[in-house]
């Protein structure tokens, strides 16, 4: 797969798809600036700079006026150019696999020879829903882009039945909004449908749905990493962009075998489906007494349909296909026959959570064309998935609280659902800032699918508009609320996810205090609050799997995030991954990174398995030329070993003669004060070359503070650091000096007496 193909094609379909969206929304009197009114309105359509708008495009118009007052112009925007890629991403993809009911390619030609789309070749012949006199007229006014439209706009409405997530019913303002131009010779969907660009054979694969995904959104993440160093703190709105890695294929293969496939050798140890997984671990050799505390709480007879798996935050859903794909195995190797796998393990076993939208679309296609891949059948079964977008309660008025409550019920019952909606508008209120990290209780929410099923079939009399506008929000959203709800407080045999890697520092301030109230001891980023929220969704011996950066191995702020793991939890086995500086991590990115499986219950004494990769022990790709690597790291470690040092490091590479220098020696402490020095907090501002000032008003040989502060100077000497000087040197920088140093941002008063 040539991934610098598909970065340029995604990048460039991108700005190519919002710059045809400005231009529809310019052309029925949108831009950022203004929304124009119509010039002559009547019951048929209205006029907007001489152009008419048929009553449809009225309705939809509306709509979108109303989004744009909602989100904002640009959002909106990005909304509808991201809806039209992955739908056309989707497009392509069914066609070249012949996922299509209809059989006939709509972007394409199964002609090399010819550029014109089967689908336009066969208007009047496809099994579509379609005017066949509208078709007629289009094809004989030779209105090519115009047929095309209405032909995929039709496709797309066909495949809302089973793809509903993907193929919204078309008929609000993202259809006003479908762009033009995209059968000419230089638009992205040539490009998208050129062999030599991306060859079919890359189409073949689902794992490109995950590559064009990162690659459509990292634009924007260079745009929002560019911000936060102006201190323009991450939002909401671009938490997705700023936080999305697609995950390496050797990795995810890493985390499910050594997870998912972990509760199935527990309990059939003679499976020869191990045999097939390439990355699975067996457990380091065990003291006796250890094997009859993992005997104790080990998996037994598990059935396939119990095993639940959940990614918290599964973007475009690489983990959860490749979880697919074990659990298929394993049914199989249970006697199920393959046309019933397919929906067992998406309504039984797959959960999927993440606060981005668009992700979520691509995860749930990724799975429903993995389960297409092994059963024909799937198309047609009403398969309800447990893949959820997080969505935010802001729209629950008190208007919308009180149609849901049943004025029928006994007061008392009334009193308790208006209890459980209060908590649930409460906990989801800005759900997109926190996303799964949110801890939810679980709710009976019965009451709410029944009160949903009565307003869905009308059995509502409506007492006025509010109430009926009330009702018809309640249908559209209500759903997305109970699902999460549900996914969001139900508990896991494993969880396994590639989590956000965000420092607190560049948080917004709702998330920042969020996270400072409610994971305390993990705050300093977004992956450490993800491993704790992990071990929370875990059943009781449920095994958590994980890739995060290696800061929380070692760092003194992760060190009661260690602790709690280290005496709470068993490390079964890790993949350390570190940074070198030159020549970057063997995932080719510039921090380290570590991958591990731990288990939700402690057994003490248990010797977990390490395996260190650098960078140059991989190939091209990035994948180990051995697995696991043996090399000085490869060791067997026990937790409690991890105490033996201050800071309890995972410092599994360490032996004995080690920990006896920690054991038999005295800290540095008891013989120094050791201390940060003084931090400017603004270079720039503070510091200044010796030549640059004057130096009248530099003062040099001051014995202490308070002799410096008497004489008030406004330049001090400064020691920086510099290139190597052995004894002496380097006293190239001044220090501006101000009322006492109080000036300095990130200056440290209780070490002031050390700073001369």
């Amino acid at each position: 797969m040539n991934k610098t193909a598909l970065k340029n094609f995604a990048t460039n379909a991108r700005k190519e798809l919002i710059e045809k969206v400005k231009a529809k929304a310019f052309k029925i009197g949108i831009t950022e600036e203004n929304i124009k009114k119509a010039q002559i309105e009547s019951s048929d359509g209205i006029y907007i700079d001489g152009k008419r708008l048929t009553a449809t495009e009225k309705k939809q118009r509306e709509k979108l006026i109303f989004r744009i007052r909602e989100i904002g112009y640009q959002q909106v925007v990005e909304e509808v150019a991201y809806t039209w890629f992955n739908r056309f991403t989707a497009l392509r993809f069914m066609e070249v696999n012949n996922y299509l009911p209809t059989k006939v390619r709509v972007l394409s030609s199964s002609n090399p020879d010819s550029s014109e789309p089967d689908i336009i070749k066969e208007a009047l012949t496809v099994d579509l829903e379609i005017d066949k006199e509208l078709v007629y007229d289009l094809k004989v006014d030779n209105k090519t882009e115009e047929l095309f439209k209405y032909l995929v706009i039709k496709q797309c409405n066909s495949l809302n039945k089973d793809l509903p997530f993907m193929f919204e019913t078309i008929d609000d303002y993202k259809e006003v909004l479908f762009p033009e131009g995209l059968l000419a010779k230089s638009s992205f969907l040539r490009e998208m449908t050129d062999l030599t660009n991306i060859p079919a054979s890359d189409w073949e694969q689902v794992e490109i749905i995950g590559w064009l995904y990162q690659y459509y959104i990292a634009e924007k993440k260079e745009q929002v990493f560019a911000d936060l160093k102006k201190n323009i703190k991450i939002s909401k709105e671009n938490i997705p962009a700023a936080t999305q890695i697609f995950t390496t294929n050797w990795i995810v293969r890493y985390m499910v075998e050594n997870s998912l496939g972990r509760i199935w050798i527990e309990s059939y140890p003679d499976s020869s489906l191990k045999s097939g997984w390439e990355y699975y671990l067996d457990d380091a050799i065990q003291e006796e007494e250890v094997k009859k505390q993992f005997e104790e709480i080990r998996y037994r007879n598990v059935s396939p349909e119990e095993i639940t798996f959940l990614d918290p935050s599964c973007g475009s859903g690489h983990i959860l296909v490749y979880a697919f794909d074990v659990l298929f195995t394993m049914y199989l190797e249970k006697g199920y026959s393959e046309n019933e796998i397919p929906k067992l393990i998406l309504e039984k076993n797959l959960y999927g959570l993440d606060i981005d939208d668009r992700a979520i679309q691509l995860a749930s296609f990724a799975i429903m064309m993995k389960a297409r891949e092994k059963s024909r059948r799937v198309f047609g079964q009403d398969i309800q998935l447990n893949i959820c977008a997080i969505q935010e309660s802001n729209w629950m008025t008190d208007e919308i609280l009180k149609v849901l409550v049943d004025d029928k019920a006994p007061i008392v019952e009334q009193n308790t659902q208006k209890e459980k909606l209060q908590y649930i508008r409460t906990k989801f209120k800005d759900a997109k800032e926190y996303g799964s990290i949110l801890n939810v209780e679980y709710l009976d929410t019965d009451f709410l699918e029944k009160r949903l099923i009565e307003l869905n079939n009308g059995q509502e009399e409506q007492a006025d508009i509010i109430e009926f506008l009330s009702i018809a929000e309640i249908i559209e959203r209500l759903p997305s609320i109970i699902k999460q709800q549900k996914v969001m407080s139900s508990k896991y045999a494993v969880v396994c996810t590639n989590p956000p890697y965000m420092g607190s520092n560049g948080a917004g301030e709702k998330l920042s205090n969020f996270l400072k109230k409610s994971y305390p001891n993990t705050k300093s980023d977004l992956f450490s609050c993800f491993i704790e929220k992990g071990f929370d969704y875990l059943s009781t011996s449920g095994l958590l799997s994980m890739i995060t950066m290696e800061s929380w191995m070692t760092l003194s702020s992760y060190e009661k995030l260690r602790e709690y793991i280290v005496n709470s939890k068993t490390l079964i086995n890790m993949v350390h991954m570190p940074y070198l500086g030159k020549g970057g991590t063997s995932l080719g990115i510039n921090f380290g990174t570590s991958a591990f499986i731990i288990r939700n219950t402690f057994i003490d004494n248990y010797s977990g398995q390490y395996t260190y990769i650098r960078y140059y022990e991989t190939n091209e790709e990035g994948v180990p030329l051995q697995f696991p690597t043996i090399n000085e790291r490869y060791k067997t470690a026990k937790s409690k070993d991890f105490c033996r040092i201050p800071g309890i490091p995972i410092a599994y590479w360490i032996d004995d003669s080690v920990y006896d220098i920690y054991r038999e020696s005295n800290r540095f402490s008891d013989f120094a004060y050791s201390f940060q020095g003084m931090i400017t907090g603004d270079n720039n501002y503070y510091l200044r070359l010796w030549y640059e000032i004057n130096n009248n008003n530099l003062l040099i040989g001051c014995s202490n503070i308070q002799e410096m502060n008497e004489k008030s100077p406004i330049w001090i000497p400064y020691k920086k650091g510099g290139k190597y000087c052995k004894w002496y040197g380097n006293n190239d920088y001044v220090l501006r000096w101000i009322d006492n140093g109080r000036g300095l941002t990130r200056a440290r008063t209780e070490n002031k007496a050390y700073y001369l």
